[in-house]
């Protein structure tokens, strides 16, 4: 049976109770990627990266969304989310050598603080499967997280939760095929829910890679 969907928080209200930039969504990165209805997402990883950027992720109908592009020279661990026009939506700004594997999201190409859209890192230091707390910009003070990711990529799943709830609000399978093994290619789907911003979920699960 198919599990229902489960909304994860009031409207107008985050996770930590704090409000939403948006109210009556869950919008993070921009509204046009928050959907009323569940939005199916595949990503791809090639094994074997050629060029700069090992990730695409697409729709069902394998219409281009996103893709990753890894800066040659930085001085710092970067990746920067493109739209599938080659615009730039977010940039992921690593911090590897931090006691929780700490990673800052800023909106465009941006790393200024005034762009920051939302921190990730490890819930601990020692864990044997990942587990991620996600704080938004507003929360400073980082005591409750906003979203939570449990999972790993090398296990084939990994679940999206509501702060320390246990709402989902997306989660990721292995979608595995003999194209895929031939070509060289990690394939999973993503399920994001209802009024959950899809770009937002990608980017957490292409930190979760970095931090594995």
């Amino acid at each position: 049976m198919q599990q229902p969907y489960v909304y994860a928080y009031p409207q107008g209200a985050g996770a930590s109770g704090h409000p939403h930039p948006l109210p009556h969504t869950g919008v993070i990165v921009d509204p046009k990627y928050c959907s009323p209805h569940p939005v199916d997402l595949a990503i791809v990883r090639k094994l074997m990266k050629v060029t700069h950027g090992n990730f695409v992720i697409t729709n069902f109908n394998g219409c281009l969304l996103f893709k990753v592009k890894d800066p040659f020279f930085s001085l710092h661990d970067k990746r920067i989310l493109l739209d599938g026009s080659g615009a730039q939506i977010m940039t992921l700004k690593g911090k590897i050598v931090s006691m929780h594997d700490r990673w800052q999201v800023f909106r465009g190409g941006s790393t200024a603080p005034g762009d920051l859209l939302y921190t990730v890192k490890r819930s601990s230091m020692i864990q044997l499967r990942a587990k991620l707390d996600v704080f938004l910009a507003h929360n400073k003070e980082e005591r409750k997280c906003d979203f939570r990711v449990k999972g790993t990529w090398s296990e084939r799943s990994c679940v999206v939760y509501a702060g320390e709830s246990d709402a989902i609000v997306a989660q990721m399978h292995e979608k595995e095929t003999l194209q895929s093994v031939f070509l060289g290619k990690d394939n999973y789907s993503v399920t994001v829910y209802p009024n959950v911003d899809y770009a937002f979920i990608s980017s957490l699960i292409l930190i979760l890679v970095e931090i594995e």
